[in-house]
């Protein structure tokens, strides 16, 4: 099995998982998304350490073990993204597995398990974007939209969606349901990690605000800021951040 089949298989499991407990009816709001957090995770974690056991592994719900800083090859997983939303039954919320290698989110599997049918999108099966439309769509949290996105939103004549998890938000760009992912209000790596693979496998733009890489399997995991856009979009959203900042 290939590290992208790998990824996609592991994020499908997952999310049938992560539906089987949700259906189950013994949890309920935050004890629901902590019994599907610990779930799914102990999948994930077990399945990655026996597929790929030289491999080094980082979890959003696994204590971080710094050997994996040595390590080429990493994998960065979120095994519920959106835990408030999974724990709410709502379905933009996802499963995220991710391979860095030196550094760069280069395989990816994002599942969208609240999808109708389900839906895992792969960086080694790419589609092409839908076309878009002349007014661009840019998807925002759905509690707390940050300064500079509504900002540039109004710059642009941007349409505003809101969105819940980072996962559910990057994959409305692959899908064609929004042009613009623009994010400062600071993640981890494992929020952006395989939907940044997967984004770029579709032909679509990801790194920081400033255009600066976006960097993996650092010591210190948290992220500023990131965009994912169309690429006739990036520079409409940097002159708008430019006129923000100047």
């Amino acid at each position: 099995m290939t590290d992208a089949e790998l990824a996609a298989h592991l994020a499908e499991v997952a999310g049938r998982l992560l539906l089987e407990v949700r259906a189950s009816g013994v949890f309920q709001g935050k004890a629901l998304g902590k019994a599907g957090d610990e779930t799914a995770n102990q999948f994930l974690c077990h399945a990655l350490r026996a597929q790929r056991p030289d491999d080094g592994l980082l979890s959003e719900e696994e204590k971080d073990n710094p050997d994996r800083l040595a390590k080429s090859r990493v994998w960065i997983v979120d095994p519920v993204d959106g835990t408030r939303e999974y724990g709410d039954e709502r379905s933009d919320w996802a499963v995220h597995v991710g391979l860095a290698v030196d550094g760069a989110a280069t395989i990816g599997a994002v599942a969208l398990p609240g999808f109708e049918g389900g839906v895992v999108l792969r960086s080694d099966q790419p589609q092409a974007l839908p076309p878009a439309p002349s007014r661009p769509r840019m998807v925002v949290s759905r509690t707390r939209p940050a300064a500079e996105a509504v900002a540039v939103a109004e710059t642009l004549g941007a349409e505003l969606v809101p969105m819940g998890s980072a996962g559910a938000k990057a994959m409305a760009v692959v899908l064609g349901q929004a042009e613009i992912y623009l994010h400062s209000g600071g993640q981890y790596e494992w929020d952006s990690c395989a939907p940044v693979a997967v984004a770029q496998a579709h032909g679509l733009h990801a790194s920081r605000m400033d255009g600066t890489p976006l960097v993996y399997n650092q010591g210190d995991t948290y992220m500023p800021d990131l965009l994912i856009c169309r690429a006739e979009w990036v520079g409409p959203v940097r002159n708008a951040l430019a006129s923000r900042t100047g």
